[in-house]
Parts: C-alpha cells; structure tokens; sequence
C-alpha cells in the first residue's frame, strides 16, 4: 500500500510539471503570434515568414530550451560540495 501512495505521489509532481509546461508553451505561443499578426497589420501587409526567419526562429527555440535545462545546473553542483 506504501508503494502505492509512492507512486501516485511521483506521478503527480511529473503531470503538474508537464500540465504547467504546456499551459506556459501554449501561451507564450498563442503571444507571439498574436505580437506577430499585429506587426503585420501595422505594416499593411500579410503575415510570412521566409526559410531564414523560420531557422532563426528555430534557433531561437533550442537556444531556449538550451538555458531552461540549464537552470539547475549551478544549483545541483552547489548541493554537492
């Protein structure tokens, strides 16, 4: 029964995780699009992006990511000493 209560417990914190990930994904994506469709009525024109601004967009995206997994970096060597 004790490894049962574990396990729920270990799952829990992974879907809050993964639930507050998507929610945060999701909004940061639902904002720049709409900062991006802005931009473009603004300017009078429609909305397209070419092959270099796709790759640097996704540049942008891994060098993000990049930092997030990297957070924990300083703090886990810190906890070791």
């Amino acid at each position: 029964m004790e490894n049962e209560t574990i396990e729920i417990n270990e799952n829990a914190w992974k879907s809050k995780t993964l639930l507050i990930g998507g929610i945060i994904g999701a909004l940061t994506g639902l904002g720049t699009a709409y900062l991006l469709t802005q931009k473009a009525e603004k300017e009078g024109e429609s909305l397209s992006l070419n092959s270099g601004q796709g790759i640097k967009l996704g540049l942008l995206v891994l060098g993000t990511l990049r930092q997030v997994l990297q957070l924990d970096d300083g703090q886990a060597k810190g906890k070791g000493r």
